[in-house]
């Protein structure tokens, strides 16, 4: 119990949150603005009566002035108690503020820590190890898939090359002997008949002759 608790004998209250006390603030920062506006009207009539009266009744003037002081203490002491305010209710503006942050972190942080609430970081190392593990087995065979199979037989590479050399030459081998010798060229021109020789023609003229005279 607090000391003013215990001297007026009642139950220290509970405190009022942030959000209230700025509340309150604002609504007593409105009243004591209200009081000012007030105070200023005051201090302007107590003027005009002071100059109404300064010639013709200094005594009234004097009070008028009088009351003019009291009500401009009375606006600095409120003017006073506003900057206090203030002040106060921005400092409470920012502690709520760091409060909703710290309240935004803080759940953050649980959710994060309820993330890996299961979860150990050897454990996720090996569970890595693990991993790295089984692609390389899975690349091992991949390469032992793609590698072309022998049955058990070791293939020697030259021996390969040269017998396929020996076919290669066998092959060129049986086309020179499949190619025929070349017949000589036919002709393309027209062919001429032999004519008759004019000798033959003449013996055949004096047999004629020979028989006719005999």
């Amino acid at each position: 119990m607090s000391f003013f608790g215990k001297m007026f004998g009642k139950k220290e209250e509970k405190a009022p949150s942030t959000g209230e006390a700025i509340q309150k603030l604002r609504e007593t920062e409105d009243m004591l603005i209200k009081k000012q506006e007030y105070l200023e009207s005051k201090i302007e009539q107590e003027i005009l009566t002071a100059k109404k009266n300064a010639s013709k009744n200094k005594r009234a003037a004097i009070q008028a002035l009088k009351r003019k002081k009291r009500y401009e203490k009375q606006l600095q002491q409120i003017d006073g108690t506003l900057s206090t305010i203030e002040m106060q209710r921005e400092a409470l503006e920012g502690a709520n503020t760091n409060t909703a942050v710290l309240k935004t972190m803080k759940n953050a942080a649980d959710a994060l820590k309820n993330a890996h609430l299961n979860m150990d970081v050897d454990e996720v190392h090996n569970m890595m190890d693990d991993i790295a593990d089984q692609q390389d087995l899975a690349t091992e065979i991949s390469n032992a898939i793609s590698n072309p199979v022998g049955f058990g037989e070791d293939m020697d590479e030259d021996e390969l090359e040269k017998e396929l050399e020996a076919l290669e030459e066998e092959a060129l081998e049986e086309k020179l002997v499949e190619v025929p010798t070349p017949l000589p060229a036919v002709p393309t021109g027209e062919i001429s008949k032999p004519k008759p020789a004019k000798k033959v023609e003449e013996d055949d003229d004096m047999k004629e002759l020979e028989s006719w005279a005999s």
